[in-house]
């Protein structure tokens, strides 16, 4: 079960097939056009793409943007990374390209999961969110459509200052939806997005453990997104659990992911081991541009001129970022360093250095207290 190694092969591969969108959503990392750039990847590279992207012992693939259904070819790419064998999702835009009949193609193709975006639990908060009057709408009739076709349903949703105060009806709402996983992003000010959107570290942690209690009375999964210390909110409070947990040297990943009742993998999805920026995650651009992640936009190559696979495990960027003895700050003496690391992403954008601390995170390290306690 734990034997990927982040240094060789990603998790995940997530592929920007298109900057166009309809929408004008106020974090947009993308900061995305109403049209298709001339230079994207075409059909054919995009082929040589997955067959590279299986080659790395075949990581999960999803497909995002903009919106995907702008591409005309989304269902002949979809369908080619199937049959190769690939485990393929897309996160589509709500907008009126969400149709029964793509959904249908979507299905018969064996796309895994359909991914929708919902960032509030009423039309005015949606809406403000997404930049465009209509879209929550748009999005529960698509989620009806979804499951008219009996679709795995998976709920994403960026928490902001716009959205906080609403999180309890959030989880009721997404909990009728039927879905088999919430994705709770945890915004980074970058693209479009502002730090005057996000939420305050206090609040973050509040927010990361009140989904951990959540997530022990709800039937589907939580996993978050930038917001990596949600690992160390749930095997602190499993320590707090379990007897004897508290007394170990070393903390790992699998403390995060396995029920003590049950030893089944609960609360963090579906990685076998931390997943951070450039470290079991890639991301390509629409033009072939290889990033740590979609947030963290420092290039480390493209495609089109050098392997997917010599990018991911050469890149002096990468080859850092999974280094988290490397980290700087409280991150680097982190005891959950590890399994946490924090969001490089965030660390970047707010700091202008990948290799800084989470700057959104309230834990003091264990080795930090001690050292006071020593001087004191």
């Amino acid at each position: 079960m734990f034997a990927r190694d982040y240094n060789k092969n990603p998790f995940i591969v997530i592929w920007e097939l298109t900057r166009a969108c309809q929408l004008k959503c106020l974090h947009c990392r993308a900061e995305a056009q109403y049209h298709r750039h001339p230079l994207e990847i075409d059909f054919e590279e995009g082929k040589k793409l997955i067959d590279d992207i299986y080659e790395m012992d075949n990581p999960m693939l999803v497909f995002t943007g903009g919106d995907p259904l702008e591409r005309p070819d989304v269902f002949d790419i979809a369908e080619y990374a199937v049959k190769k064998g690939v485990r393929v999702s897309m996160t589509p835009s709500a907008t009126p390209n969400v149709t029964k009949e793509a959904m249908q193609k979507a299905k018969d193709v064996g796309l895994s999961r359909w991914a929708f975006s919902i960032d509030g639990h009423c039309a005015e908060v949606h809406d403000h969110f997404r930049g465009t009057s209509g879209s929550f709408d748009l999005t529960m009739n698509a989620i009806n459509y979804l499951h008219e076709l009996d679709m795995p349903l998976q709920i994403n949703t960026v928490i902001s200052k716009y959205n906080y105060e609403y999180l309890d009806e959030m989880a009721e709402m997404v909990e009728k939806l039927g879905v088999v996983l919430w994705s709770v992003f945890f915004l980074v000010p970058t693209g479009r997005g502002k730090e005057s959107d996000m939420i305050s570290p206090a609040e973050h942690e509040k927010v990361l453990r009140w989904l951990y209690k959540l997530s022990k009375r709800v039937p589907f999964d939580i996993k978050t997104t930038a917001a990596q210390h949600y690992r160390r909110v749930v095997i602190q409070n499993k320590m707090r659990e379990q007897k004897g947990m508290s007394d170990k040297e070393h903390i790992f990943y699998e403390d995060a992911l396995m029920n003590g009742k049950t030893g089944q993998i609960d609360g963090l999805g579906r990685a076998p081991k931390g997943v951070n920026d450039g470290n079991g995650f890639v991301f390509i651009s629409h033009t072939g541009d290889v990033y740590p992640s979609g947030l963290l936009p420092i290039k480390a190559g493209n495609i089109r001129t050098t392997p997917l696979a010599e990018i991911y495990r050469e890149s002096e960027v990468f080859q850092n970022l999974r280094n988290p003895d490397k980290y700087k700050g409280k991150c680097g003496v982190c005891e959950f360093r590890h399994v946490c690391g924090g969001s490089r992403s965030r660390a970047y954008n707010v700091t202008g250095d990948y290799m800084e601390s989470e700057p959104y995170c309230v834990y003091i390290p264990r080795a930090m207290r001690e050292k006071k306690k020593t001087k004191a």
